[in-house]
């Protein structure tokens, strides 16, 4: 079954996240030292933010002073003691007041240029870092983890920190300032009525704080049941065959209204508790607004402030509120940032394989002689799964490995290959311990064939070509010519320059593995690790693929995952496997002579057979 949303952070009202990291201050402290190298930067957006905040809080006082003058000029006129209204003055005042505008989006706008620099620049070196961090992982690691785990780090979570901390830092600074700033304003023009707005404001939050809680279940089983959904959907599409092989579209159908029944329910009550929120807000924002126009018209009556006040005061309330809910949601996002962020230095934390040795001896000339020295070998130290493996393979040797599903016939090739080192003895090629090889050096000397294709999209050139970057056209083709395969890429359109991706329908998993056998054959290691892949095509296709295997096989020591005994009876050496562990070894006259495990194996095959 399809994983659903492990990753996909849980969301609050108003589809704000609440993700929370396991270390708020730990990831937060790290973070803060990740940014030091960008100091010079965030000190510029932090004073670009603060001056653009400082030129927009002004601005109300300055339209509620030309406002007053028009108020002056008019009452002036009416009672005879002045000429009128001075527009001369008021448009001195509106030009400054554009002017402070203009200055504001300026530094608004150069603070933003400089914060997405600064956010891309630590998504470019924290991908870079876990890019290279996955080559240095060993192979434990990924076979304790899924792929869309490993991959959320390098996609979602790094996308969600820098977008996250372009907003969260801008927003926590300019709502900072603005909030102390249009404190200090509404203060400067009447403390009674400052503190008459502050009295709306705990109301204000005891209604968001029952909306939030009344709708924080709902949101939940919206996100729960559209994982669910999600999740269906996708069983459901890459099941479809067997779904209508079985019969079994109503079943899937009626599955299917149920959960997105009670997602409808969900989701519709979560809306309606969010949509609850702008008119609860407004309602008690416009009831605001009434107190403070009748306190402030009282006052201007006693000559304490003046009718323009009146109006920059409301905007200082209008505006009081901006910030409020900014930190509100930056609070949010915040945690989502730094959840984010404890998991991709999570990975970054994690151990890492050693790469080199202390006295590394790199292989000249090598032969492909393989010998294992008693080794011993468990994932565990509780579960030991090879038992002193005593054995040698000369060069050009052939050695199999049989088992049924599950015996762990991979662990030997693992081995080999240093994914992991062995608990006791030694392996050793052309009596060297691989221990004291570098691993590239040690792998550069291996070629796989494994029953998985796996082709990346480019080229059916480039694909061949991965197997040898620096080889020639004339290399490339012959290679393909030497795995069959040379004749149908030159019947596709575009021959070899054919470029390969997903839907590349007219390529069989067949012609997919004699393309991975051409790039091994270009290579030209003298190892190889072959997983027989001829389970899933036809008997022609089986052919062409043995015929080429037994061409790259040619002199070359050869490890065999066999599935199919009838393949590898000139072997010189069988292991057979069975639970983990080696139960028998030895030639395939051998092996059948004992009638043990193998023979039963050998046997039953040819039963299935018949």
């Amino acid at each position: 079954m399809p994983k659903q949303n492990q990753d996909r952070p849980r969301r609050g009202p108003m589809g704000m996240s609440f993700e929370k990291p396991k270390d708020f201050k730990g990831t937060l402290k790290r973070l803060l030292s990740y940014l030091k190298t960008y100091k010079l930067g965030i000190f510029l957006v932090i004073l670009f933010s603060i001056a653009s905040a400082c030129f927009s809080i002004v601005g109300p006082k300055i339209m509620g002073n030309a406002t007053t003058e028009i108020f002056n000029g008019l009452v002036g006129k009416i009672l005879g003691t002045t000429t009128g209204i001075h527009f001369g003055k008021i448009g001195g005042i509106l030009l400054s007041l554009l002017g402070l505008y203009i200055l504001s989006m300026i530094f608004s706008y150069i603070q933003g240029w400089i914060m997405a620099g600064i956010n891309q620049k630590v998504a470019f070196s924290l991908r870079n870092a876990l890019s290279q961090k996955m080559h240095r992982l060993p192979l434990s690691y990924y076979e304790s983890k899924t792929t869309g785990e490993i991959l959320s780090r390098v996609t979602n979570d790094v996308d969600t920190l820098s977008q996250s901390l372009d907003q969260s830092l801008t927003q926590v600074i300019s709502s900072i300032t603005l909030m102390i700033g249009v404190i200090v304003m509404m203060l400067s023009i009447s403390p009674l009525m400052t503190l008459v707005a502050f009295l709306i404001v705990p109301l204000s939050i005891f209604l968001m704080g029952i909306v939030m809680r009344g709708s924080q279940k709902y949101f939940k089983s919206q996100q729960e049941y559209l994982g669910h959904i999600n999740g269906q959907v996708e069983e459901i599409y890459t099941g479809h065959e067997i779904v209508t092989l079985f019969n079994q579209e109503e079943e899937a159908m009626k599955t299917f209204q149920d959960t997105n029944e009670i997602l409808y329910k969900s989701a519709w009550k979560s809306q309606f508790f969010a949509g609850m929120m702008h008119p609860i807000m407004a309602f008690i924002g416009n009831i605001g607004y009434v107190v403070i126009s009748i306190l402030g018209g009282w006052l201007v009556i006693k000559n304490r402030i003046e009718v323009g006040d009146i109006l920059s005061f409301t905007q200082y309330i209008r505006s009081f509120t901006q910030p409020l809910t900014q930190i509100a949601q930056v609070t949010n996002l915040l945690q989502s940032m730094l959840a984010s962020c404890e998991r991709v230095f999570e990975f970054l934390d994690e151990k890492e394989e050693v790469q080199d040795v202390e006295q590394e001896i790199h292989l000249a000339n090598n032969e492909g002689a393989i010998a294992f020295h008693h080794v011993e070998f468990g994932y565990t130290k509780d579960k030991i799964v090879i038992h002193d493996f005593d054995a040698k393979i000369p060069t050009g040797g052939k050695i199999a490995i049989v088992g049924p599903t599950g015996a762990g016939k991979t662990t030997i090739v693992k081995l080999l290959m240093r994914f992991y080192d062995v608990n006791k003895g030694s392996i050793t090629i052309d009596g060297i311990d691989i221990r004291k090889i570098r691993r590239d050096d040690l792998r550069s000397i291996f070629g796989m064939v494994l029953q998985d294709t796996w082709l990346f999209s480019d080229t059916i050139r480039e694909n061949i070509r991965y197997g040898k970057k620096d080889a020639t056209n004339e290399e490339v083709e012959d290679a393909a010519i030497a795995s069959h395969i040379d004749h149908f890429i030159r019947t596709l359109p575009d021959g070899y320059d054919m470029i390969l991706n997903e839907e590349s329908d007219n390529i069989s998993n067949g012609q997919k593995q004699l393309l991975t056998i051409a790039r091994v054959i270009l290579k030209n290691p003298k190892i190889l690790i072959l997983d027989e892949a001829t389970s899933s095509v036809d008997t022609r296709m089986e052919q062409l693929i043995q015929n080429a295997m037994d061409h790259l096989m040619e002199g070359r020591t050869s490890f065999i995952i066999a599935h199919r005994l009838s393949t590898i009876k000139n072997a010189n050496l069988i292991l057979v496997m069975k639970d983990g562990d080696i139960v028998e070894q030895g030639t395939h006259e051998e092996l059948l002579k004992k009638k043990g495990f193998y023979a039963e194996l050998y046997n039953s095959q040819f039963e299935e057979i018949g």
